[in-house]
Protein backbone atom coordinates (compact mmCIF):
# COMPACT_ATOMS: atom_id res chain seq x y z
CA UNK A 1 0.00 0.00 0.00
CA UNK A 2 1.20 3.36 -0.44
CA UNK A 3 2.54 5.26 1.85
CA UNK A 4 1.09 8.71 2.08
CA UNK A 5 2.71 12.45 2.65
CA UNK A 6 1.07 15.27 4.14
CA UNK A 7 -2.91 15.83 3.00
CA UNK A 8 -2.60 19.07 1.52
CA UNK A 9 0.17 17.20 -0.50
CA UNK A 10 -2.23 14.21 -1.12
CA UNK A 11 -5.34 16.25 -2.52
CA UNK A 12 -2.88 17.89 -4.81
CA UNK A 13 -1.82 14.40 -5.97
CA UNK A 14 -5.18 13.33 -6.51
CA UNK A 15 -6.26 16.30 -8.49
CA UNK A 16 -3.10 16.58 -10.58
CA UNK A 17 -3.30 12.67 -11.43
CA UNK A 18 -7.05 12.86 -11.43
CA UNK A 19 -7.59 15.26 -13.94
CA UNK A 20 -5.38 13.94 -16.96
CA UNK A 21 -7.19 9.78 -15.67
CA UNK A 22 -10.96 11.01 -16.07
CA UNK A 23 -9.81 12.33 -19.96
CA UNK A 24 -8.18 8.40 -20.32
CA UNK A 25 -11.13 6.58 -18.91
CA UNK A 26 -13.05 8.73 -21.46
CA UNK A 27 -10.38 8.71 -24.47
CA UNK A 28 -10.59 4.36 -23.74
CA UNK A 29 -14.38 4.42 -23.71
CA UNK A 30 -14.74 6.33 -27.00
CA UNK A 31 -12.44 3.48 -28.39
CA UNK A 32 -14.45 1.15 -27.13
CA UNK A 33 -17.53 2.87 -28.45
CA UNK A 34 -15.85 3.70 -31.94
CA UNK A 35 -17.88 7.01 -33.01
CA UNK A 36 -17.03 7.93 -36.69
CA UNK A 37 -14.64 10.80 -35.27
CA UNK A 38 -12.69 8.16 -33.42
CA UNK A 39 -12.02 6.07 -36.51
CA UNK A 40 -11.59 9.01 -38.61
CA UNK A 41 -8.55 10.60 -36.67
CA UNK A 42 -7.34 6.87 -36.14
CA UNK A 43 -6.90 5.92 -39.68
CA UNK A 44 -5.63 9.17 -40.66
CA UNK A 45 -3.04 8.66 -38.08
CA UNK A 46 -2.14 5.59 -40.43
CA UNK A 47 -3.86 2.32 -38.12
CA UNK A 48 -6.46 0.58 -39.59
CA UNK A 49 -9.79 0.93 -37.68
CA UNK A 50 -9.18 -3.03 -36.22
CA UNK A 51 -6.77 -1.64 -33.68
CA UNK A 52 -9.01 0.57 -31.94
CA UNK A 53 -11.30 -1.40 -29.26
CA UNK A 54 -7.56 -3.39 -28.83
CA UNK A 55 -6.24 0.46 -27.93
CA UNK A 56 -9.27 1.25 -25.91
CA UNK A 57 -8.50 -2.14 -23.27
CA UNK A 58 -4.99 -1.32 -22.84
CA UNK A 59 -5.64 2.60 -22.18
CA UNK A 60 -8.44 1.47 -19.88
CA UNK A 61 -6.60 -1.17 -18.25
CA UNK A 62 -3.78 0.72 -17.57
CA UNK A 63 -5.60 3.44 -16.06
CA UNK A 64 -7.70 1.65 -13.75
CA UNK A 65 -4.43 0.04 -12.75
CA UNK A 66 -3.25 3.85 -12.33
CA UNK A 67 -6.35 4.90 -9.97
CA UNK A 68 -5.67 1.92 -8.06
CA UNK A 69 -3.75 2.56 -4.81
CA UNK A 70 -1.56 -0.95 -4.86
CA UNK A 71 -1.04 -0.79 -8.41
CA UNK A 72 -0.92 2.93 -9.42
CA UNK A 73 3.24 2.91 -10.20
CA UNK A 74 2.49 -0.11 -12.80
CA UNK A 75 -0.47 2.06 -14.38
CA UNK A 76 2.17 4.87 -14.39
CA UNK A 77 4.76 2.80 -16.41
CA UNK A 78 2.00 1.64 -18.78
CA UNK A 79 0.74 4.83 -18.97
CA UNK A 80 3.61 6.12 -20.05
CA UNK A 81 4.40 3.38 -22.61
CA UNK A 82 1.42 4.40 -24.34
CA UNK A 83 1.52 8.31 -24.45
CA UNK A 84 5.11 7.32 -25.50
CA UNK A 85 3.53 5.66 -29.02
CA UNK A 86 0.68 8.99 -28.79
CA UNK A 87 4.10 11.20 -29.32
CA UNK A 88 5.76 8.68 -32.03
CA UNK A 89 2.36 8.44 -33.74
CA UNK A 90 1.90 12.49 -33.71
CA UNK A 91 6.29 12.96 -34.97
CA UNK A 92 5.40 10.46 -37.70
CA UNK A 93 2.86 12.18 -39.58
CA UNK A 94 3.99 15.60 -39.08
CA UNK A 95 1.43 17.16 -36.67
CA UNK A 96 1.83 20.33 -34.82
CA UNK A 97 3.41 21.54 -31.74
CA UNK A 98 0.27 20.99 -29.32
CA UNK A 99 -0.74 17.41 -30.65
CA UNK A 100 2.96 16.21 -29.95
CA UNK A 101 3.59 17.95 -26.52
CA UNK A 102 0.08 16.82 -25.31
CA UNK A 103 0.61 13.37 -24.57
CA UNK A 104 4.09 14.50 -22.81
CA UNK A 105 1.98 17.00 -20.56
CA UNK A 106 -0.63 14.41 -19.66
CA UNK A 107 2.28 12.14 -18.73
CA UNK A 108 3.91 14.50 -16.55
CA UNK A 109 0.83 15.46 -14.44
CA UNK A 110 0.56 11.26 -14.18
CA UNK A 111 3.56 11.53 -12.36
CA UNK A 112 3.35 14.56 -10.41
CA UNK A 113 0.02 13.03 -9.30
CA UNK A 114 1.93 10.03 -8.26
CA UNK A 115 4.77 12.05 -6.61
CA UNK A 116 2.18 13.94 -4.42
CA UNK A 117 0.66 10.48 -3.07
CA UNK A 118 2.99 8.43 -2.60
CA UNK A 119 5.94 8.75 -0.61
CA UNK A 120 7.98 5.88 -2.19
CA UNK A 121 8.01 7.73 -5.55
CA UNK A 122 9.19 11.07 -3.80
CA UNK A 123 11.75 9.06 -2.80
CA UNK A 124 12.95 7.80 -5.94
CA UNK A 125 13.08 11.32 -7.09
CA UNK A 126 14.18 13.37 -4.90
CA UNK A 127 14.14 17.06 -5.80
CA UNK A 128 16.96 18.32 -3.90
CA UNK A 129 20.40 17.84 -3.68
Amino acid sequence: MPTKGSTAAVWAGRIMGGVPSLFLLVDGIMKLVKPAVVVETTVRLGYPETVITGLGIVLLTATVLYLVPATSVLGAILLTGYLGGAVATHVRVGAGLFEVLFPVIVGALLWGGLFFRDRRVRELIPLRA
